[in-house]
Parts: C-alpha cells; sequence; structure tokens
C-alpha cells in the first residue's frame, strides 16, 4: 500500500508532503507526485508519530461489558494512538504467560493498535509472592512493564526483590504509589473540601511516602523505577530529587490530573471520582510544570472503563476510573500547547518517544523520517468540539470530559503506513 500524504506540518513546522510505502516513511518532501498512490489531502494538520499509551486497562479478559481488547483498542487509534500498554488487573490477572499471550493475541487480531499487556508483580495481585516474570518476559507477549496497578507492592522487600529480578530481565517495574494503611476508605483528596463534603480524605502523603522509599530502593539495586498516575506536587519535588541523584525513575501523569480539579466532587458525581483521586489546583499546576520541564517523562491515559452499574451509584459505592483514550491528546493540546508549555515535538516526546522507550518498544516513539516505521498521526489543531459520551467508540461511557469543548481531532491515524482512523473515522 502506498499513500501520499500533502501538506502536512510535522511536528507544527513547514508544510511538506510525505510518502509511505511498504510500512515505512519513503520521502520526504515538497511537490511529491507518486502515481497511483492512495492521496491524503493534510493542509493545516499536524504529523506527528504515533502515540503510546503506558496504562490503559481494556478488561479483557473478564470484564468484557466494561471493554474488550477490540473496542478499546479503537478507541485508542481514534485518539492517535498507535500502541497501548494492556495493564493486568483483567479476571484471570494477567500473572502467567498463557493470559498475557491471550492479551497480545486478542490485539494483534483486532488490528488496530500494538497492545502490549503488563505482566502482574505479584501473583493474584495479592502482594504476597513474585509472580512468573521470566515466563512472561519470555512468552510472545515479550513483556517488559510489569505492576500490580490498581494495588499498590506495599511490601519493601518484595517490591526490592521484584525490582532486582524485572532488572535482569531488561524491564521496569511500574508502581502504583499508595500506602494502603492510610487511604482505607479514602474517597477523595484529603484537605477542606473532603471535610466539608463528609468524604474521607485521601492524603497526598500516601502517594509520596511510597515514591520516596521505591526511588531508595531503585537506586540501591540499580533497577528502573516508573511511577503511575503522579498527582501530587510533593510527588513531582521526589521525582526531581531522585533524578538529580541518578535514579533510573520515569514518572507519568495522566490528563485528567493535568486538567481536572477536586473541586469537581462538589456534586457528587461519581463520574469524578479515581484513584488516586483529583487533588488541588496547586498540585495540577506542579503537575504542568513537571511534564514541561521533563521531571515527568510521560502522559498516560490510565484509561479505565467501567460498566454503569459499577460507576451511575452513589459516590461512595461507585468504582474509581475515568475513559481517557479518545481525549488524550486534546487534553495536552489544551493544558500544555496553548499556553506554551510544550511545543509540537515536546508533545510527541512524553506522549511517544519516551513512553516507547520505557516500554522497550521497538517501532514505536520514531521520528518522522525517511526510512522509519509508518506509525504516526494527522491533528487539526484547529478544530474544537464538544465531547459527547455516546460517540465515544469505548464500550463504556464514563467521560469526565463530557460537556466539555477540547480541542483538536485526529483525522487520521497510521499503523505501519495501514490507516487504522481516516477522516476523524475508524477504519474498522
Amino acid at each position: 500500500m502506498t499513500i501520499l500524504i500533502k501538506g502536512a506540518r510535522p511536528y507544527g513546522k513547514d508544510a511538506v508532503d510525505v510518502l509511505v510505502a511498504d510500512g515505512r516513511i519513503a520521502a520526504v518532501g515538497d511537490s511529491l507526485t507518486v502515481p497511483g498512490a492512495d492521496v491524503v489531502e493534510a493542509a493545516g494538520l499536524v504529523a506527528l508519530p504515533g502515540l503510546v499509551d503506558l496504562h490503559t486497562h481494556l478488561r479483557e479478559p473478564g470484564r468484557e461489558d466494561a471493554e474488550t481488547v477490540e473496542t478499546g483498542s479503537r478507541a485508542a487509534a481514534l485518539g492517535g494512538f498507535t500502541a497501548v500498554h494492556a495493564m493486568a488487573n483483567t479476571d484471570p490477572v494477567a500473572d502467567t504467560a498463557g493470559v498475557v499471550e491471550q492479551v497480545w493475541r486478542l490485539g494483534q487480531q483486532a488490528g488496530l493498535v500494538d497492545v502490549v499487556p503488563v505482566g502482574a508483580v505479584t501473583v493474584g495481585l495479592r502482594g504476597e509472592r513474585l509472580a512468573e516474570l521470566g515466563a512472561m518476559a519470555d512468552s510472545a507477549a515479550r513483556v517488559r512493564v510489569f505492576s500490580d496497578d490498581g494495588h499498590c507492592v506495599a511490601d519493601p522487600a518484595l517490591m526490592r526483590r521484584a525490582l532486582e529480578y524485572v532488572k535482569a530481565l531488561d524491564g521496569v517495574v511500574a508502581q502504583h504509589a499508595e500506602e494502603p494503611r492510610l487511604t482505607e476508605g479514602a474517597q477523595m483528596n484529603e484537605g477542606d473540601r473532603s471535610a466539608r463534603l463528609g468524604l474521607a480524605g485521601w492524603p497526598a502523603a500516601a502517594e509520596e511516602a511510597v515514591i520516596a522509599r521505591d526511588v531508595l530502593l531503585a537506586g540501591h539495586v540499580g533497577a528502573r523505577l516508573h511511577v503511575c498516575h503522579v498527582s501530587t506536587a510533593g510527588s513531582v519535588e521526589i521525582l526531581r530529587w531522585a533524578k538529580s541523584r541518578g535514579v533510573q525513575v520515569t514518572a507519568e501523569v495522566t490528563p485528567h490530573h493535568l486538567l481536572l480539579t477536586d473541586e469537581c466532587a462538589e456534586g457528587y458525581d461519581p463520574v469524578f471520582k479515581v484513584n488516586p483521586p483529583l487533588r488541588t489546583d496547586a498540585d495540577v499546576q506542579a503537575l504542568r510544570a513537571g511534564l514541561a520541564d521533563g521531571t515527568i517523562d510521560a502522559v498516560a491515559t490510565d484509561h479505565a472503563p467501567h460498566a454503569v452499574e459499577d460507576k451511575e451509584s452513589e459516590w461512595a459505592s461507585a468504582r474509581p476510573g475515568m475513559l481517557g483514550l479518545e481525549q488524550a491528546l486534546s487534553v495536552v493540546v489544551q493544558t500544555m500547547v496553548e499556553p506554551g508549555l510544550l511545543d509540537w515535538r515536546g508533545v510527541a516526546d512524553r506522549m511517544s518517544v519516551r513512553p516507547a522507550a520505557i516500554g522497550r518498544l521497538e517501532g514505536h516513539g520514531r521520528p518522522l523520517a525517511v526510512g522509519e516505521p509508518a506509525n504516526l498521526l494527522l491533528l487539526d489543531p484547529a478544530h474544537r468540539a464538544v465531547v459527547d459520551p455516546a460517540a465515544l467508540a469505548s464500550r463504556s461511557r464514563n467521560s469526565p470530559y463530557a460537556g466539555r469543548e477540547l480541542p483538536g481531532r485526529v483525522v487520521a491515524t497510521f499503523l505501519r503506513g495501514v490507516a487504522t482512523v481516516m477522516d476523524g473515522k475508524a477504519v474498522k
């Protein structure tokens, strides 16, 4: 398949033509003419490398009523992603080679994005003994990211052993930083607002204490550590300190933590209940600054679809989590690009280049240059639209952006030169 993209702006720079052939970028230049090529008119569109999500919940196997690998992959492609890491908290848990291979094969069958399974750190996510890390790494899924996300690896001795073991696999442990003894029964960010609303508070220290412990452990054993969904200003400072000392730590922030605050809880709408919770405006500003200066390496969606009965209930009984794949890039445009905190190359770095490097993904996060795999997206930065959950590709509808106008629209996504999205619609 040969595709000629006319007039796109790589990284927001000058308009050029991009020729895609045999799954790779074959030529970049002005006024290219290729007989027989499918022409995509891209005047005014920004071209970026395909996005890579380090943190996605696809719910299959076990909760196909909330999402499947296919529906989640479609949502990802519509958001401009060409690869997503599927978290291990499925049913059964992805703690064996058999389960991660099942998820990987479902992704291959869907063919919309590269689905990269994340392996559980501990058996059943119970935090008691290590899972089959080596077997998952050697499987067809070639797992390199291990996480008990949804649960913290709270035992420091077990966390140390996990770091040591995964180091030998050239992998990374992605920690859900939450000291469980400080968050029992917690419902939202701890502060004046939680007290006034009568909801049990979730202290920032519960996150920060685990990050502080784990960067010390990672430095001690010389292993890579990744911190999931950083949400507090204090966490950013700890990460900055650790990086200044040469600790091999990376971190991610979610789109919702870049945009929303705990003020959203005022109406007791459980769509805004999430783990970790939405924090204060001061935290949001610190997270944006940390992403801008590289202290936070990546934007990761923590896309967490839930069936209606798990979300549309009283706040206390609702499951935490939000949809994120289709609006992630738009939120980054609003919070980081429009205020001048990141340029388009910076967006590519935080949403493609660094996530691919953290996950050890070959063929993703590569430059838009001749000879490179044709994993890319075309974005209309001038487009603005109000988010309608009913129009989303996800099987669930728990979007925190419902009714909110956001900038940017992914017009096309290409996975190894094959269009998965065209004219803003999924190809299959």
